[in-house]
């Protein structure tokens, strides 16, 4: 029984061989057995987009399940010899929405919305925790309350005493409601100040001023709450028709040349800009080298992936480490920061500065 078991393993070697082999030709080959679509992706026709009657109210329509626009900086990924990767949807959507963020000085609530819908629900916060709105300006994205110290509901909300001893220092608060950096966000800001006088009309936003821990806390108090007063009105979103007026041109924009991206021209100082590519380098998952914020350098490795790995027999192997391949740099401009990407000068691989610049873009804006 033993020498007929064992025969009959040997015949099943001898038939697992065989197909062992055919399996790895098989996968050699497998891109042979598959069509070749990149070409026909790259020279699909674009469709006729949708219009609304000119009568229509845009502020109440929208798309259930929205298709990314192919912008320039998809369409630098789009060559013959490669398929591009779909656009990420997740991206327009942030991981968590009403975030308090804190850089430099300033501190804001970020929300995955327009400034249209937000506008009213802020006048709205405002009025119903005794702050009032004394003036304000849609078209600047501005709104500042009456005099915080004659309403005992406001007083709560910003710290101030109940029973002050002796005369104290008259506190206004402005809100104001811009775009945020990223596709379809808003940014709220809140800042508290002093006053002699109660003002006769709307005062100029000095968010660039320095401000103290105490302010900061103070707008943080306030920012945080406003975010729990969206999240509990969700169901109930208006639009203002008067904020359509408010300035909606993007913070960060792609130029171009002939479709090939050259720079990204971001409208912000320069500690908020260098955050935000810091973040889009991180997000996009490009292995960093060095960077210097006070020289204004990235240094990357964004070779392709089929480099980057160590190919089939990877299980055997230690990850490659990341080679220097590309500079991201950052420098002012016109008052401006310009962002631009280039090859290193060591590396003699193929120059993809335009792709590299495109995939920025994409988790800038």
């Amino acid at each position: 029984m033993a020498f007929r078991f064992r025969t009959e393993i040997k015949k099943s070697e001898k038939c697992i061989r065989p197909l062992a082999g055919l399996m790895f030709v098989v996968a050699l080959s497998g891109c042979s057995l598959i069509e070749d679509r990149s070409e026909r992706y790259v020279d699909a026709p674009e469709g006729t987009p949708l219009k609304l009657p000119e009568t229509a109210d845009e502020g109440e329509f929208g798309q259930i399940m929205p298709i990314r626009e192919a912008t320039a900086a998809d369409s630098g990924r789009m060559f013959r010899g490669s398929i591009p990767r779909p656009p990420d949807m997740t991206s327009d959507i942030l991981d968590e929405n009403y975030v308090v963020e804190e850089l430099d000085g300033q501190i804001w609530l970020l929300v995955n919305d327009v400034p249209g819908r937000l506008w009213p629900a802020v006048t709205s916060y405002m009025n119903e925790n005794g702050l009032g709105v004394a003036y304000d300006s849609p078209q600047l994205g501005l709104m500042q309350s009456e005099l915080v110290n004659f309403s005992k509901q406001a007083r709560g909300l910003l710290g101030l005493p109940d029973n002050p001893d002796g005369q104290e220092a008259k506190v206004v608060v402005q809100a104001r409601v811009a775009p945020g950096v990223r596709r379809k966000t808003t940014e709220v800001q809140f800042r508290s100040f002093e006053v002699a006088n109660d003002p006769n009309e709307l005062m100029a936003w000095s968010g660039g001023d320095t401000r103290s821990r105490e302010q900061l806390d103070t707008s943080r108090k306030l920012l945080e709450d406003l975010g729990q007063y969206l999240r509990n009105r969700e169901d109930s979103k208006s639009y203002s028709r008067a904020a359509l007026g408010m300035a909606s041109e993007p913070l960060v924009r792609l130029v171009s040349d002939d479709e090939t991206p050259r720079e990204i021209v971001m409208s912000l100082d320069y500690g908020r800009a260098w955050a935000e590519v810091r973040r889009a380098v991180d997000d996009a998952g490009i292995p960093v080298i060095d960077l210097n914020r006070e020289d204004g350098y990235f240094f990357v490795d964004f070779r392709p992936e089929s480099e980057r790995e160590s190919g089939w027999f990877s299980w055997f192997s230690d990850t490659p480490e990341p080679v220097h391949s590309f500079d991201i740099r950052l420098e002012a401009r016109d008052g401006d920061i310009v962002v631009s990407t280039a090859i290193a000068e060591s590396y003699d691989g193929e120059n993809r500065s335009s792709e590299l610049l495109s995939e920025l873009f994409e988790y800038l804006y």
